[in-house]
């Protein structure tokens, strides 16, 4: 995967700069980007996890409260969940710093149309990962491991590169895993979190993509983490030169 995935942050870079220079953003071009990426960050993000529904039966869900004919119920609850969440994220990104209480209003928020019980709180039960030999940690060390993994961020923000640090952030709740369920758009969102708040357009994952990714992933649950943080950063550029695509085009 190593010689597939490179380090492309430096190219990351050169884009984000690209996209400053359209800086500061007009009210209705800040508009028509929240609802692009409303929609396209929750199709693709629960997609990854077996979401049927597609792009444009997402948009219909979100933004005309639709159920879809044939569609469970669940999916049509995390494409409003996940909507929910995406309004946060934006609220927050003008933050510094990404905190717990981030991380669980995120999850209550995505997940609290699927059980709300469980949305928002540390798992209390032991999880298995299908199609891994990977065993997140025991229940009972989740509120420790969260403590310690937040209280290391400001020391990781400064010694690692913005996108490497927001793939950090994601490996380290894939790896802890401290819900019961909804790990991996938690991390997706926290994720683009620390994205935003270093002003760097969301990283959008393709579905297409997913084998890579779970592969990546995987590897990083074992302490090999080289090649999901190049993949994230692959993943970055091409997410940058859709946003630079973007700007152009609204500006003609």
């Amino acid at each position: 995967m190593s010689n597939i995935y490179k380090n492309r942050n430096q190219e990351i870079d050169d884009l984000k700069g690209e996209i400053d220079k359209y800086r500061p953003f007009s009210k209705e071009l800040v508009k028509e980007l929240r609802e692009y990426y409303r929609i396209g960050f929750a199709y693709t993000s629960n997609a990854l996890e077996g979401n049927s529904l597609t792009e444009s039966e997402t948009k219909v869900v979100i933004e005309d409260g639709l159920t879809i004919g044939g569609r469970p119920i669940r999916e049509i609850n995390e494409a409003l969940g996940h909507s929910d969440a995406y309004t946060l994220l934006e609220k927050l990104s003008d933050n510094k710093m990404v905190t717990e209480t981030n991380i669980l209003e995120l999850h209550r928020l995505f997940y609290f149309r699927i059980d709300e019980n469980k949305a928002g709180k540390y798992r209390k039960e032991q999880v298995f990962i299908s199609g891994t030999d990977y065993l997140p940690p025991d229940f009972s060390d989740i509120p420790k491991l969260m403590k310690e993994f937040i209280n290391s961020m400001s020391e990781l923000k400064a010694s690692l590169h913005p996108v490497y640090y927001a793939a950090k952030l994601h490996e380290r709740i894939a790896t802890i895993h401290p819900f019961s369920d909804g790990n991996g758009r938690t991390a997706r969102l926290v994720m683009n979190l620390a994205l935003l708040q270093a002003g760097y357009p969301l990283a959008i994952i393709p579905p297409i993509l997913r084998s890579e990714y779970i592969l990546a992933i995987r590897l990083a649950n074992k302490d090999n983490v080289d090649p999901f943080y190049n993949f994230i950063s692959n993943v970055e550029y091409e997410s940058a030169r859709d946003y630079v695509r973007l700007l152009k085009h609204y500006k003609h």
